[in-house]
């Protein structure tokens, strides 16, 4: 063959560069428009979640539940504070099996919207009838300063908010993705080192933004804490906003500004935007930030769509030009962080008001109560001149305004109702979600489990005197309602492998977290050991293992968490 016929090798020819893939829409209004992107925003976009009250009102309470829409019954009524219950007998390894409908009774469980955490005892015992008519007796008092109630039909909704309405209570967007009730300081306007009462800006916000259509369609709950008291009694890292108050060297009394925080399963503490807020531009930097959610939240997945993934791929300078550019048009002065708390957030107890009275802090059994235990506690304040009840982010109950002469009497009777306000570190302590017994969403039961554990670690490890609080917070499932990667001992329900290699109902255990506290500078979340799991029937035997290792192991004034954080594993199986 000649060389002019001889074959050629082919040069490889590369393949076109692939084009870059565009970056898919998180459904932010002001990136990508208002176009829906899952079935959620559509509905939303379509009939918003306020506009389901008029059908409540004139077909589904006249028609009952089968006449209920599934927009509705499993999107809409949240904006007013209803969710299905769960059907009693399903067990919790039927949770993620079934779809709602199959889970969901014809009842419904009820947030009695309490903003601030403060009620007259006419209002107190409005809701007690409410629950006792209604609601089968029940009531819980949630960490969200709520009065949450059970078996609540749809018939009867229409008269439930009549009587609400007219004592100046809701249930406005107690749920739904809009904003959620206004966490305030129990002891606002009454404790000794108040450095400032919130409660005008409270009033400000619940009045002028909640209900309206502006803000009733955000990509997810937003949450709200504020206070004046240095115990910083509001959980502020966790919320989405908070305001904590603080003396700035310059300027007075104001507020240090945190934004994004939030728990769930992608736990993130809330940031410092190194912002200071005076008191009159409180509201306004509130509705500024609640519209950042609105337009910037991300909206595509609602698994990513609270403010705190935002902020993570923002940062915090980032997110306060955004806040001062576009929504106030002014800059916030910078502002040094509050200080550390010097006392616990609680508030149980028997404390003196600044005006010579007392108010009386108690802990039922993890929120726990009933209407007739409500109806009791109204006439108990009233029988001593008190006309006003609180209650707090941490389950807890306190009666203001108690006359010297009356404050021993007070905590005896409260005793009898079965709300103690000389508690056991673990009856103070420990708080629980739901769980199973009416939330849909739960693996485990909680309240009884709490109860039991409470009862019997008062019992065992009562010879331990130097003993200080240890935070127990027990959640039926991932979602974390409990903060439990904020507490000594978080527990998340799951079913877990016993000793014989069955599943029953348990928990996974985190140990050491925390929110900032007289003993503890800095809020930070639990810490998880591997395979560190007990079932519910071995609670108490876990707790009190572990404690009394804490005791044996502890350096001087060690506490709990510090020495969680740095313990071997095999001290804390």
């Amino acid at each position: 063959m000649s060389p002019s016929t001889a074959p050629t090798a082919e040069l490889a020819t590369p393949a076109p560069a692939r084009p870059a893939r565009a970056a898919r829409p998180n459904g932010q209004w002001a990136v990508d428009g208002k176009e829906p992107l899952n079935g959620n925003e559509k509905w939303k976009q379509e009939d918003g979640g306020l506009s389901v009250r008029e059908r409540i009102e004139t077909i589904y309470s006249r028609d009952g539940f089968d006449s209920i829409t599934d927009d509705d019954l499993h999107g809409r009524f949240r904006w007013w504070g209803l969710y299905t219950q769960r059907k009693p007998g399903i067990d919790g390894g039927r949770t993620a099996q079934l779809e709602p409908h199959e889970l969901e009774d014809r009842y419904f469980m009820l947030r009695v919207r309490i903003d601030g955490g403060g009620l007259t005892t006419e209002q107190l015992r409005v809701i007690a009838e409410i629950s006792t008519e209604f609601g089968r007796d029940t009531a819980d008092i949630t960490d969200r300063q709520n009065i949450q109630l059970h078996w609540i039909e749809v018939e009867d909704v229409p008269e439930i908010w009549r009587r609400l309405e007219a004592v100046n209570l809701q249930t406005t967007e107690a749920c739904g993705d809009v904003p959620r009730v206004v966490l305030g300081s129990p002891v606002a306007g009454i404790a000794k080192d108040e450095l400032i009462d919130p409660t005008p800006i409270i009033d400000a916000i619940t009045e002028k933004y909640i209900g309206i259509p502006e803000l009733a369609n955000l990509p997810r709950k937003f949450k709200t804490a504020v206070t004046g008291h240095p115990s910083q009694d509001v959980v502020h890292e966790i919320n989405d906003i908070g305001l904590v108050a603080l003396t700035h060297p310059d300027l007075g009394i104001g507020f240090d500004l945190w934004v994004a925080g939030g728990l769930s399963a992608n736990p993130r503490l809330g940031e410092r935007l190194g912002a200071f807020v005076t008191a009159e531009q409180a509201p306004d930097v509130w509705h500024g930030v609640v519209r950042i959610f609105r337009d910037y939240g991300y909206r595509r997945l609602r698994n990513k769509a609270r403010l705190k993934f935002l902020l993570a791929d923002w940062g915090p300078a980032k997110f306060r030009q955004i806040l001062e550019d576009e929504y106030l048009g002014y800059k916030l002065p910078d502002g040094p962080p509050a200080p550390r708390p010097t006392s616990p957030g609680d508030h149980v107890g028997v404390h003196e008001q600044k005006d010579g009275n007392f108010y009386v802090g108690a802990a039922p059994y993890v929120g726990r109560v009933s209407g007739s235990t409500l109806a009791a506690v109204a006439d108990l304040a009233e029988s001593v001149g008190s006309e006003r009840v609180r209650l707090t982010p941490h389950q807890k109950l306190l009666v203001l305004d108690v006359p010297p002469a009356e404050v021993a009497g007070v905590v005896t009777s409260l005793r009898a109702l079965g709300l103690e306000a000389e508690p056991s570190n673990f009856r103070r302590s420990t708080i629980a979600c739901t769980g199973i017994e009416y939330c849909k969403l739960a693996i485990v039961e909680t309240k009884e489990t709490a109860k039991v554990a409470i009862d019997t670690l008062e019992e065992r490890l009562g010879d331990i005197t130097r003993l200080k609080p240890i935070t127990l917070h027990i959640n039926g499932c991932p979602n974390s309602c409990a903060r439990i990667q904020t507490a000594d001992i978080g527990l998340k329900g799951q079913l877990v492998m016993n000793d014989d290699g069955e599943q029953e109902p348990g928990f996974q255990v985190h140990l050491g977290g925390g929110l900032a506290n007289q003993d503890r500078t800095e809020a930070g979340m639990g810490r998880t050991v591997r395979g560190l799991k007990v079932t519910t029937a071995n609670l108490p035997d876990y707790v009190e293992r572990v404690v009394r290792r804490f005791e044996s192991e502890r350096a001087g004034e060690e506490s709990f968490a510090e020495w969680a954080a740095t313990a071997d594993e095999e001290a804390l199986l």
